[in-house]
């Protein structure tokens, strides 16, 4: 199929780029990034370390809606497709934890500081990782799928607040971040290179294109673990 090529050039591109292209200190061609202080080469892992994030919120934002869905249509394939975003969810979840780890290490100096951003993740991860042992541990079909559509829906009230509020209020190390006033003592927006980071132009371009294809990206693997769970539920069914 052709968004599939589609997905592959541009998938392509984007690691060609967030590998190869050059930090210097003034781009002068599209395919160059300026140095950010502090940051470096490292920037780079922008393109993918943030595409990961933002599917775990569009996955987890299509398991509530599927989950409310099913409490209103009582329709188990509701079920099936939350169940299959929560599960791809997780997967982007435990990604975007795993390369912002890497670049904690490169720029900081360890994998691992209970930052805000850090911290939210990882109770994000308690939180939905709770979610597939409930569904696991639930044998009846109707009951699991109305406990998970609750839980999910309840869950994700949850991700505004990790993701995108408790990161920008508090101080740390990551962009957006607030930081501490050397003079007064106190919590103020941040100002250096690293937590006021900006792209110029080139990388916009670039970094854009990551999210698309990763959203491409997502939407593929979500259908085909949507297929397999269809799959699985009635093998499950004419064995019993």
């Amino acid at each position: 199929m052709i968004w599939k090529t589609i997905l592959f050039v541009l998938m392509s591109f984007v690691i060609i780029a967030g590998i190869t292209f050059p930090i210097v200190p003034q781009p002068k061609v599209w395919y160059e990034f300026p140095i950010i202080p502090g940051l470096e080469e490292k920037a780079k892992i922008i393109f993918f370390h943030v595409p990961t994030a933002w599917l775990s919120v569009l996955a987890f934002l299509m398991a509530m809606i599927y989950g409310i869905k099913y409490l209103r249509n009582r329709n188990i394939d509701d079920d099936l497709k939350s169940s299959a975003a929560l599960q791809i969810g997780m997967m982007f979840t435990i990604l975007a934890t795993i390369t912002g780890s890497i670049w904690a290490k490169f720029t900081w100096g360890s994998f691992w500081h209970w930052d805000p951003r850090e911290t939210s993740i990882f109770i994000l991860l308690l939180i939905y990782g709770s979610l597939l042992a409930l569904r696991s541990a639930v044998d009846n079909e109707d009951k699991r799928a109305s406990l998970s559509a609750v839980y999910s829906i309840i869950a994700f009230l949850t991700v505004p607040f990790f993701i995108f509020i408790m990161p920008r209020i508090m101080v740390g190390l990551h962009p957006g971040s607030m930081e501490l006033d050397p003079v007064t003592g106190k919590a103020v927006q941040g100002t250096s290179p690293v937590i006021d980071f900006k792209m110029n132009a080139n990388m916009r371009i670039v970094f854009f294109i990551s999210l698309f294809t990763f959203t491409i990206l997502y939407f593929w693997m979500y259908q085909l673990r949507y297929k397999t769970l269809i799959i699985k539920d009635k093998i499950s069914k004419k064995i019993i």
